[in-house]
């Protein structure tokens, strides 16, 4: 009952902290930083228990967030692509740092480091092509109800294949990797989620005169992407974990473990949504 109610009280304070965040170009870029530098410092202390391994905890969580801030700068048009070589010079470094500490295997330190920067910078940084929308004219404008509703489907998809993997679950998933889940409850989940997302679009496009940048069909496709994708990141993380042969990444979240854990869906489900936001507006 203790854990249950813990676990409710972080659950509304991340989400309250989600949603304000999101409601203003600066916050967002604030908060996806911080998010950035607590997810790669926990990701590099996990790593750095492998035998063998040591990844520069501190450099490595610098240059995350250094690129989550220079590509909302660039796509905001703050600041143009030179803005990129401070990170390039980081990785450069953290490359030649191999060098000099004698390390008995360092492309493990290398093949770390960089799955660091791969699997938790870069979806991250992803976010603000979600965020931030450039007109006809290069000009950059706030889109807030995306990058939020895509967060929203993931908690929708999670509330609702618990609930109906509690209720029906039957099938495992993926029982190597998670035997938890089951396709009763990922259906579930899923056919939650695109309902929402079918209202939402109806709402967001209930003005005829200004309709939104995806119609009712691309929100439920948005949805979707989200759901198998989302899917696909609960189960990369819960790969490295038993890789790892831990339970929790961590503890920062009481009741919910840490940083990869609570944002391991997003970490596949963004880079997945602006690939389907581009492939939509091109044709």
């Amino acid at each position: 009952m203790k854990n249950l109610i813990t676990r409710t009280i972080t659950g509304i304070i991340y989400v309250a902290v989600m949603v304000l965040g999101m409601m203003r170009p600066d916050t967002i870029i604030l908060l996806f930083a911080l998010i950035t530098g607590l997810t790669i410092w926990e990701y590099c202390g996990l790593v750095n228990n492998v035998e063998g391994v040591r990844v520069n905890q501190l450099i490595s969580t610098i240059a995350g967030v250094y690129l989550v801030i220079a590509v909302a700068g660039w796509r905001v048009g703050f600041v143009d692509f030179r803005a990129f070589v401070p990170y390039i010079l980081t990785i450069v470094y953290m490359f030649i740092e191999e060098l000099y500490l004698k390390q008995k295997n360092p492309i493990n330190d290398w093949a770390y480091t960089m799955l660091g920067q791969m699997y938790v910078a870069m979806p991250f940084a992803m976010i603000f092509f979600l965020a931030f929308q450039i007109n006809d004219f290069n000009q950059a404008s706030f889109e807030m109800l995306i990058p939020l509703c895509l967060f929203i489907f993931l908690w929708v998809n999670d509330s609702g294949a618990y609930c109906t993997g509690s209720l029906l679950g039957k099938h495992k998933l993926f029982p190597r990797i998670s035997p938890g889940k089951t396709w009763e409850g990922s259906i579930g989940g899923g056919i939650l989620v695109l309902i929402v997302a079918g209202v939402i679009g109806y709402f967001a496009n209930n003005d005829p005169s200004n309709p939104h940048l995806l119609s009712i069909g691309g929100w439920i496709g948005l949805g979707l992407v989200v759901v198998v994708f989302g899917t696909w990141g609960d189960l990369v993380e819960s790969l490295f974990k038993r890789t790892l042969g831990i339970k929790d990444s961590g503890k920062i979240l009481p009741g919910h473990g840490g940083m990869l854990d609570r944002f391991d869906s997003s970490l596949l489900a963004i880079p997945a949504a602006v690939i389907y936001l581009y492939s939509i507006t091109l044709f």
